[in-house]
């Protein structure tokens, strides 16, 4: 834990809405959240199933739309903003690794983080992100880059998909539960991997149910029905 890299706000979230409609029926996701993540801080959002946490990460990713409110990732405005544009930001800026994951079945691990990485190129410079083999090493892979995922045991699919979310070194890393149904072991390591990112200077932000995840947090927020309790 700790921050570092910098006290900088590098995500900015304010007065977030969203509903869903399903006929007559209307239910608030989010109502009113905000919150703002520092360079090298680490945010674990806890609460019950259904409190929006899902919800809320997807519109930080840039992944679905608020319907009120914004959301600025490095400066650059995320929301409201056509799908193209929420993209290139997303790829530039963003490392996001999802509980469905983030490998595309039919391509190598080394093919996956070449992809994500090209998907990126900017004017921008970055900090310099890891070569691919570097970073299947950092993550304990380093002699799968050319393993498909189904080729994976589940502790391995977990340490990929985190090493394309952290293919561009991103500013921000938005992480949907990334240690569910993985040993301790396992988990350790991916935590590990994680704070290191922040120790970078990225901003991270867990989505959590795990006492341990929540242990390397600098910070913890609870969401309950769509609000953040304090």
């Amino acid at each position: 834990m700790g921050l570092a890299g910098g006290e900088a706000e590098v995500l900015t979230a304010r007065d977030l809405y969203r509903f869903y409609r399903s006929g007559a029926e209307e239910t608030l996701a989010l109502r009113g959240v905000s919150l703002e993540v520092k360079r090298g801080e680490t945010l674990a959002v806890i609460g019950p199933s259904g409190s929006g946490k899902s919800t809320l990460l997807a519109c930080l990713a840039g992944l679905d739309e608020p319907d009120g409110g914004y959301v600025y990732v490095g400066g650059e405005r995320v929301s409201h903003r056509p799908e193209a544009e929420r993209a290139r930001v997303r790829a530039r800026r963003i490392g996001v690794l999802l509980q469905s994951g983030n490998l595309l079945p039919h391509l190598d691990l080394g093919t996956n983080i070449l992809l994500a990485r090209s998907a990126a190129r900017s004017d921008r410079t970055p900090s310099r992100p890891p070569g691919v083999a570097e970073l299947l090493d950092q993550v304990g892979l380093g002699g799968r880059r050319l393993a498909l995922p189904r080729a994976l045991a589940g502790g391995e699919r977990a340490r990929a998909g985190l090493a394309v979310a952290l293919a561009n070194a991103p500013d921000v890393l938005l992480a949907d539960e990334p240690t569910g149904e993985l040993d301790s072991r396992t988990e350790q390591l991916i935590l590990g991997l994680i704070q290191d990112r922040a120790r970078a200077g990225a901003g991270v932000l867990l989505v959590t149910h795990s006492r341990q995840a929540v242990k390397t947090a600098d910070r913890v927020i609870t969401l309950h029905d769509g609000r953040i309790r304090s």
